[in-house]
């Protein structure tokens, strides 16, 4: 609805700041107007009622404009240009990998020589992980953050962010940072003047003088890491209060119900996106809004703050998309996509976490009909939003997919996660795999999982029993997982030293500031001497890399694996083997997975009943053409393997 007197109300300030609303900044000019009515709709079902409602929304309205005017014009250009190609993020020719600088490359300053590895393995997209000032020994990984504007001494400095940036975008590469919006470090400026017992600071963060108020939160909200950090608020001695600090003691909660604080957080974001940052991760957002008398977490304001900063992100810096890292269950995850009016207008992306855990299941299992169960969830995903797809990260594997859906398998849910716990942590006697439990939860049983991608898969095991038999299925195991997900739909992200086979790293043990988590494990520290193994040979790592390597190049080659929202899955005519259809335009690719330790065999008309019957199949892996045979003929599958098979 048209709000004359806010119109009115923008205009002037626009014109105090000089914008040429119709010469250089028309464009400017005429997104703020559009979508005007909306950030304030927004805005107001925040802060309408507070009592610095009115004057912080024209702050908002200035660090908007200020956000626009200190972005560059090369920045600027390149928001015209993505603009212009619509929904750039969903194009099949991105890949990426995720990496932390140190363990990487040394350093920022490190990393501009790192690029034409990328460029030989087909890597064009990359995520540092936090690279922003945290205390040594209480970071957490990075996600403890003491200034959101100053890069960490230990990886360089901001000019030194900024050179691999420029130098990224001259390569057609794009950049992924994190902003951490839910707390910050205790470290953090504003911390610091809250302990001192400044009253306007203390307001940025949920402190309370006694325990009433923090019992009734705890009545609800459960504990996120409750071996190394139970509980939901911590007693700070300078100040004599409670503080809310839900994942670690050292990291506050930022309180959203004050706007002074949801400005000074837009206009971090602000300058992440004036750093010439492409695709901004936004860390743990479902507990961005904090009330009593519930779990704190996925609360519908916390769906109209994301709106919020998407549209006024919208106005300043349209070519940077968002990723709401929401670690949740299928349906809650599909909200951070946007819901009602906001459908496609909230985050660009999420990971498709619950798909990813699933692969584990089926890899575990050989059944894939419990991942079956989870699709018709997974497939609610909006056109023009799109997932990170990923069989690893930094984090470890939750098991958090709905019980109905193991119960659909016929299968117990408490019993079969025990299974894939013992399975993934190496306690089964029949398990390859060498991994973790991470945050076991005595009360309830719950426990995820670390481990990389090929200790998980056996490899660890079969070094160590110099066992060749092992290597070489342990290494189909990681092609066949990163294929699965590579041309699933979404922007595949590879996590670093996986695309060489790199196992578990246990230093980690012997540091104080890491030795409590065991996730540390599969963050491991690159050694670019053994790295020169990708071009000999027959080594573990030149046949990782070189497959990896295949694989994204044929992804590049296939518009129809764009994120097009253009996925079916295929019946289940075999438990094991997940097989789903990609279709654009003229063009159909069959994607067929082995899931099973044996070669199992799959009826031709599978390939027959979702119509346009062909008569041959071209494999993009093996590059052999297949005639399809009759329904009573079968396609046999290698144990582990797969075929990408484009219909002819």
């Amino acid at each position: 609805m048209f709000d004359h007197h806010l119109h009115e109300r923008i205009h002037t300030i626009l014109q105090d700041k000089k914008i040429d609303t119709v010469g250089k900044d028309s464009l400017f000019y005429a997104r703020f107007m559009s979508l005007a009515d909306t950030i304030a709709q927004l805005y107001n079902e925040i802060y309408y009622h507070h009592n610095r409602g009115a004057d912080m929304f024209d702050a908002l309205i200035s660090s908007i404009t200020n956000a626009y005017l200190e972005r560059s014009v090369q920045l600027k250009e390149r928001d015209i240009d993505k603009l212009e190609k619509g929904n750039w993020f969903l194009s099949n020719e991105l890949t990426g990998m995720s990496l932390y600088v140190d363990r990487f490359a040394g350093n920022l300053g490190n990393m501009p020589s790192k690029l034409d590895y990328f460029n030989e393995l087909g890597v064009n997209f990359l995520h540092l992980m936090p690279i922003f000032e945290s205390p040594a020994g209480e970071s957490d990984g990075g996600y403890a953050v003491s200034n959101f504007r100053k890069v960490d001494q230990r990886f360089g400095d901001i000019n030194d962010l900024v050179e691999l940036r420029k130098q990224m975008h001259a390569n057609g590469m794009h950049l992924m940072l994190d902003i951490v919006l839910n707390h910050t470090s205790h470290r953090h400026e504003w911390a610091e003047k809250a302990k001192a017992g400044d009253p306007h600071y203390q307001e940025y963060f949920y402190m309370y003088d006694n325990r009433w108020i923090p019992n009734q939160f705890d009545e609800k909200m459960p504990e996120i890491f409750p071996e190394s950090s139970p509980g939901n608020f911590t007693y700070i001695e300078e100040c004599n209060k409670w503080v809310m600090t839900v994942f670690h003691h050292y990291q506050w909660d930022l309180n959203y119900m004050n706007p002074v604080v949801f400005k000074e957080m837009i206009e971090n974001i602000f300058f992440f996106a004036n750093l010439g940052v492409d695709v901004l991760r936004i860390d743990a957002p479902a507990f961005i809004w904090k009330q009593s008398g519930t779990t704190c977490q996925n609360l519908p304001q916390a769906h109209t703050l994301l709106r919020l900063i998407k549209h006024c992100v919208m106005v300043a810096s349209p070519g940077m998309a968002l990723l709401g890292e929401a670690i949740v269950a299928p349906k809650e995850i599909m909200k951070y996509f946007g819901t009602d009016q906001f459908v496609a207008k909230e985050c660009d992306f999420a990971y498709n976490a619950t798909h990813m855990a699933l692969q584990w299941d089926m890899l575990a299992s050989g059944d894939t009909r419990v991942m079956l169960a989870a699709q018709h969830e997974i497939l609610q995903k909006p056109y023009g939003t799109s997932w990170i797809t990923y069989t690893r990260c930094h984090d470890d594997i939750g098991l958090g997919y709905d019980d109905y859906m193991i119960e659909h398998a016929g299968k117990s849910p408490f019993e079969h996660r025990r299974f894939l716990k013992d399975y993934y942590s190496g306690s089964l006697w029949s398990s390859p795999a060498r991994g973790a439990l991470f945050s076991s939860n005595p009360k309830t049983g719950d426990a995820r999982i670390s481990g990389s991608l090929a200790s998980l898969c056996g490899l660890e095991k079969g070094l160590y029993e110099s066992n060749q038999w092992l290597i070489d299925q342990s290494i189909q195991k990681i092609i066949m997982m990163q294929a699965h997900s590579f041309f699933l739909g979404g922007l595949p992200i590879i996590f670093y030293g996986d695309e060489l086979g790199y196992t578990n790293d246990y230093s980690y043990q012997q540091d104080p500031g890491k030795s409590y988590d065991n996730r540390w494990m599969h963050r491991p520290i690159i050694d670019w001497e053994r790295n020169k193994k990708i071009h000999e040979e027959g080594t573990i790592e030149n046949r990782v890399f070189t497959a990896t390597q295949k694989l994204i190049s044929i992804r590049k080659q296939l518009t129809v694996v764009g994120d097009h929202k253009n996925i079916t899955w295929l019946s289940p005519h075999n438990i094991h083997i997940a097989g789903y259809i990609r279709t654009y335009n003229d063009k159909k690719l069959y994607c067929i997975f082995n899931f099973s330790d044996k070669a199992v065999y799959l009826t031709w008309y599978a390939f027959k009943e979702h119509g346009n019957h062909h008569s041959q199949l071209h494999d993009h892996w093996t590059g052999k053409t297949l005639n399809i045979g009759n329904d009573n003929e079968f396609l046999i599958i290698e144990p582990y393997g797969f075929h990408l098979l484009e219909a002819k």
